[in-house]
């Protein structure tokens, strides 16, 4: 394996406790946003760990993703009010994509995502965001839907494909996104253990399989990160523990040609350097990997009092 796909975890003292962050994202100055469940849902810390500020009170009220452009943009998909903003750096409410408090006519019954009957309009219970090398802005809408919606940067609906279920092209919780620089859009169908991959038309061009419950993707330099939550079980459809047999909460590298160069994580997912429930991940400039978990379920089963790791680093060697 090359030095170039070898990661060893770096502890940090983020100076409070965070188990909830739902999504991660890196500007252009190294400074890492993570979107919590909090009264505060965008925090923000430099490479050190060190927290720098925070925004968003009142304005997103289901966190579930966040992505930031190359023009250091931030976009946060709220799950709860069915709708994507996106902000400047500092926090300043530029576009919204969606109506807040509606929802699109999936059959969709009580945000439960096996209950999805058809692919609808944007959004219901969207799950991620992100930009194209031109601009146009993808989301992936899965909790309540089973598709992929195109936006001009303007916010116009271009296009939508994906409907539910097992077949090429159908989706299972489609739950990440991402868009490499050939305008390739990679998308995380989590319930069917597998990466889809399409044009910005939303013509299939190949699917990844023999992934774990994917749950996010960020692309950079040549390489495909990917979160996995592994295998769970469901207690009232939502609340879910790690289940006792493998595969694990893990982290998974592959080149552009899905050829996969290393992963990270292990059984003992309340440790440091593993995943509880591995939810976001981005990558900075250096090659650092920072992880994401929402680990709330750890309060509904039996798990060590010391689990507070929903945010992790691991430093590229």
């Amino acid at each position: 394996m090359s030095s170039e796909t070898n990661y060893k975890f770096e502890p940090q003292d983020y100076g409070m406790v965070l188990n909830n962050v739902a999504g991660v994202a890196v500007n252009s100055q190294g400074n890492l946003y993570a979107l919590v469940r909090g009264e505060v849902p965008v925090l923000i810390f430099n490479s050190d760990g060190q927290y720098v500020g925070g925004w968003g009170k009142g304005l997103i009220g289901g966190p579930h993703g966040i992505f930031i452009d190359s023009d250091d943009f931030v976009y946060c998909v709220d799950s709860k009010q069915n709708i994507v903003m996106k902000f400047s750096p500092d926090g300043q409410l530029l576009l919204t994509l969606g109506t807040a408090g509606e929802s699109s006519d999936s059959g969709c019954i009580g945000g439960d995502f096996k209950t999805v009957t058809q692919g609808a309009g944007p959004f219901n219970k969207p799950t991620n965001a992100a930009t194209s090398p031109s601009g146009d802005i993808f989301v992936s809408d899965g909790y309540g839907n089973a598709r992929v919606h195109r936006f001009s940067a303007d916010g116009t609906l271009i296009k939508s494909w994906g409907e539910p279920g097992y077949e090429p092209g159908q989706f299972h919780l489609p739950h990440g996104i991402a868009v490499d620089q050939n305008s390739l859009v990679y998308v995380a169908d989590r319930e069917n253990d597998r990466i889809q991959i399409f044009d910005i038309d939303g013509n299939l061009q190949a699917i990844w399989e023999n992934l774990y419950r994917p749950t996010d993707i960020c692309i950079k330099d040549g390489f495909v990160y990917v979160s996995e939550v592994g295998h769970r079980m469901y207690i009232d459809n939502v609340l879910f523990k790690p289940s006792s047999n493998p595969p694990w909460s893990q982290i998974r590298v592959f080149d552009l040609a899905g050829v996969e160069k290393t992963r990270i994580g292990g059984p003992e997912g309340w440790k440091a350097g593993n995943f509880f429930a591995a939810h976001s991940i981005c990558v900075d400039q250096e090659g650092s990997i920072y992880v994401g978990e929402v680990i709330w379920p750890a309060h509904e089963i039996s798990t060590p009092e010391d689990l507070h790791h929903a945010l992790q680093k691991f430093r590229r060697l």
